[in-house]
This record gives structure tokens, C-alpha cells and sequence, in this order.
């Protein structure tokens, strides 16, 4: 076992099933992930830290068990379709795609688009889509999607990606300040019928675009 290994079965200990996310096919995914290949140059050793790390250009890689804890909510079936608004580097559309049919991942940032596509091609990651634009406007030409994750903050909650989710989705999102929110789980249950549950306050960077700041 290497030591990137054995940190990131630790990590998975302590900060994702002791903190009570026991789903076994969250938890594989969660291992078959190398995170360190997901961080920036020099901060590999802080790979596995339960803690958000940036990735340049000002945008950060969110902490472990946030990401286990959208995935979790989501709780996405093999035969789902995802879509992620907020690429980064690509991490949590690689956990999720080890649950999902298809990951449809989208990120505003050209340089960090193009290196998160880069990644996940290099590591094998066949099912993942990454395109760059406005996240908050979604991706219709894939749409309705079982499941969409919002990496990003925002003041409320884009009326575009509502109307994107399938009957039976799972819409996770952080809502509020930007500087600090509640993360939200929306499911709808019906053409304009929509049940939301809050999960709990939560930092994330700003949702930038035509639905968010």
C-alpha cells in the first residue's frame, strides 16, 4: 500500500464513514479516487486533509466529506445521468461518475475546464463530459437529469436547472450569502411540484453566471 493509499483509506475512516456516509457503493467510490491527482502542484501531501484546497484561479477543491455528502443526498442509481455545475478539477465529477451512467460536468473557466478534461481522459475516466459556459444555464441538449450538483454558491436557486431535473430528480446546491450558505436538496415530484430539504450551512465560492451572482 502506498502512502497516498493508506492516507486516503484513513480519510475515508475518519472523515467519511464515522461521520455516518456508510453507503457501500459511496464509500468504493470514494476509495477508487486518487484525489492527489486532483490538486494543485506542491499539495499532494495535503491530499487527504478533511479540508477545501485551491486549485488556482481562484477556485478551491471542495473537502472530502462535502463532496461524500452531495453524492450521498444525490443518491444516484447506476443508470442515472448527472450534471455538475462547476467543474474545478474535476474530483467530484470523477466520485460521481464511479455511481452513474453518464457525468455531464460543466465549468466557466476555460483553464481549468481544459485541465480537468486532460485529467480524467489521462486517468480513464470514459464517462465523463466536460464543456465550458455558464453552468447555471445547464446543458439542454442532454437534459432532464436524474441528478444535478452545484459546486458553487448561490443567492438563490437557478430556475433553469429546476426545470432541467427529470420527475424523480435530485437537485443538491448551496444557497445563500456568498459568503456562507445552506445546502439544499430539491426533488421534483411532479411537472411544477418541487420538495426541498435543508442539509445544513455549508462555504462555498460564488455561483457566477446569468442565475447566480
Amino acid at each position: 500500500m502506498s502512502d497516498f493509499d493508506y492516507a486516503r483509506h484513513r480519510m475515508i475512516e475518519a472523515h467519511i464513514i464515522r461521520r455516518g456516509l456508510t453507503e457501500p457503493r459511496l464509500v468504493e467510490a470514494m476509495r477508487s479516487v486518487p484525489r492527489e491527482a486532483f490538486v494543485g502542484a506542491g499539495l499532494q501531501e495535503f491530499a487527504y486533509a478533511d479540508a477545501p484546497l485551491s486549485i488556482g484561479q481562484g477556485q478551491t477543491i471542495s473537502q472530502p466529506f462535502i463532496v461524500a455528502l452531495m453524492i450521498e443526498r444525490a443518491t444516484i442509481a447506476a443508470d442515472d445521468v448527472v450534471l455538475e455545475v462547476g467543474t474545478g478539477s474535476g474530483y467530484a465529477a470523477a466520485v460521481a461518475s464511479r455511481l452513474a451512467q453518464d457525468v455531464y460536468t460543466i465549468e466557466r473557466i476555460p483553464a481549468l475546464a481544459e485541465e480537468a478534461e486532460d485529467r480524467l481522459q489521462r486517468l480513464g475516466f470514459g464517462n465523463i463530459h466536460v464543456r465550458i459556459g455558464d453552468g447555471t444555464r445547464g446543458w439542454p441538449e442532454v437534459a432532464p437529469f436524474d441528478v444535478i450538483l452545484v459546486t458553487a454558491g448561490g443567492p438563490s436557486v437557478p430556475p433553469t436547472l429546476k426545470g432541467q431535473l427529470a420527475i424523480g430528480g435530485r437537485l443538491i446546491l448551496p444557497v445563500g450569502s456568498e459568503s456562507e450558505q445552506r445546502l439544499i436538496r430539491i426533488t421534483r415530484t411532479g411537472a411544477t411540484t418541487f420538495d426541498e430539504v435543508d442539509l445544513g450551512g455549508v462555504r462555498f465560492v460564488p455561483l457566477i453566471g446569468k442565475e447566480g451572482w
